[in-house]
């Protein structure tokens, strides 16, 4: 099974349906993790600058050998490829 991951934040989203967020109707969603989107809506109105900085610390604790920079670096890169920050989805 191919790894999911958030479309949002890019955390991976496990085999279980445990880490989505969910869907206006309550269903969960496809794309999002649950600490990026809940109801439908993204809980942070936020650039993807902002949820990089944010993620960052978040990184670097899960991945010791990671430094701020790398961690930075790498989001940065990465981050735009998600679907939330591509440019046609703003």
């Amino acid at each position: 099974m191919e790894e999911k991951y958030c479309q949002s934040c890019g955390m991976p989203m496990g085999n279980s349906e445990e880490m989505y967020g969910t869907e206006a109707d309550g269903a969960k969603s496809k794309e999002y993790c649950k600490y990026c989107y809940e109801n439908g809506k993204f809980v942070a109105n936020c650039s993807m600058e902002e949820m990089i900085e944010f993620c960052v610390p978040h990184m670097v604790a899960a991945h010791k050998e990671i430094s701020e920079a790398s961690a930075r670096k790498m989001m940065g890169e990465y981050f735009p490829k998600l679907k939330r920050w591509q440019k046609d989805n703003t």
